[in-house]
């Protein structure tokens, strides 16, 4: 008797993005196969030619459902403290592939791009409506940059392999939500402004100079999109010429990370050296991250979104880094806060990170006098927020004084 051939499961399209999204957030877009994808899902490579012409279209299929996901969780009006607990379960939920959202959208197309910040920004507006009804005092700018500080915070939950799971990390990201979102009237980053770029002061060798360029082109195009010819061409040389400092293109990727990890550990050295007192220290580790992330603006891009694309024993050494970078602020935050749990302090700390990078990155790394202090302190905010569980009424009563 012949059986029946097993039926095709009707989610399997959604099976493969979801796969894809969770290869893409760990090794990068350009470091996954559609054969690697398939093999998560359990079928063949041509099986996924079934659902999607190419990988391009996962990429696109899986965006769109991060988006549809954050808008569906926060369609029914609400209190602002339903919509920010329904960011927070869909953030920690989808730790594994909600980082698309940070880096891997730069492979997206133009149009896609606008089609992703379109849904980014309704999502924000839903946020920033309730808020103003709270504060309406607040210009329109201000809400939404609050707001954006606050996704900020719930997305940090996808840039480390912490424990971050379950309804008591998104009850406390959604504290740290109001504690940005209770944070003084900001100041709104000029209108026009160019993105800044790792800063070029004087004369520089020609091994400096690759470097200089090689972070800018990753940073402005991304490692894989990016030649030996192009480094060369844009510092005045010919491809062979490069080989003469650098053994080929992630060499140089390698470089920046070192020169990164080097500059951060030196920052913060010092910062915890001048102090007099571990407050006074935590203070000062914000400030000088805050102050290397929009001085060094390519090369904090170039750190934060290429690791995947490092040759594998450089990756080992320098994630240990980061985590070393990591651990001294969890250290500083529980020597000031000896009652907060080491694993809500982690999670702080992630948020703190990823607030002075997303709020720098949505603001050009503007460095008019104000903005950069006005992002540290929502760092440190971020830092000092309550780890109580019980809920915040924003219905009835307001949170915090209404400005």
């Amino acid at each position: 008797m012949v059986s029946e051939p097993a039926k095709r499961p009707k989610d399997r399209k959604d099976r493969i993005a979801l796969a894809g999204a969770e290869l893409f957030c760990q090794r990068g877009y350009h470091g996954v196969s559609v054969d690697e994808i398939a093999a998560a899902v359990g079928i063949s490579g041509p099986a996924v030619y079934r659902h999607f012409p190419n990988k391009y279209a996962i990429l696109v299929h899986a965006t769109r459902d991060i988006v549809g996901a954050l808008l569906a969780a926060t369609t029914s009006q609400g209190t602002l403290d339903e919509l920010l607990a329904a960011v927070a379960a869909v953030a920690v939920g989808r730790r594994r592939v909600a980082g698309l959202y940070q880096w891997e959208g730069r492979y997206l197309t133009r149009e896609h791009r606008r089609e992703f910040g379109a849904g980014l920004g309704e999502l924000v507006g839903r946020l920033a409506g309730p808020l103003r009804a709270l504060r309406p005092r607040l210009r329109d700018g201000q809400a939404e940059l609050l707001v954006d500080a606050a996704l900020s915070a719930f997305g940090s939950v996808t840039t480390h392999r912490g424990t971050a799971t379950g309804a008591g990390t998104a009850q406390l990201l959604t504290r740290v939500a109001w504690t940005l979102l209770r944070a003084p009237p900001p100041q709104l980053p000029a209108p026009s402004r160019d993105a800044a770029t790792t800063a070029a002061a004087g004369p520089a060798s020609r091994r400096e100079l690759l470097l200089r360029e090689a972070i800018r082109l990753f940073h402005r195009h991304g490692f894989h999109a990016v030649a030996v010819e192009d480094i060369g061409r844009a510092a005045g040389m010919q491809a062979s010429s490069v080989y003469r400092y650098f053994p080929g293109k992630a060499d140089l990727l390698a470089a920046a990370y070192h020169r990164a990890t080097d500059r951060l550990a030196g920052a913060t050295t010092s910062a915890v050296a001048e102090a007099s007192d571990p407050a006074d220290a935590l203070r000062r580790v914000v400030r000088a991250y805050t102050a290397f992330a929009f001085g060094q603006s390519d090369l904090v891009a170039v750190y934060l979104a290429e690791n995947t694309n490092l040759p594998g024993a450089d990756r080992h050494r320098l994630r240990g880094a980061q985590r070393v970078h990591v651990e001294e602020w969890v250290r500083l935050v529980g020597t000031v806060r000896p009652d907060l749990p080491a694993a809500d302090a982690r999670v702080l700390v992630h948020a703190a990170l990823n607030v002075v990078t997303d709020i720098g990155r949505l603001g050009g790394f503007d460095r008019t006098p104000g903005y950069e202090a006005q992002t540290a302190g929502l760092a440190l905010a971020v830092l000092r927020a309550a780890p109580d569980r019980t809920p915040i009424r924003s219905r009835g009563s307001a949170p915090f004084p209404i400005s």
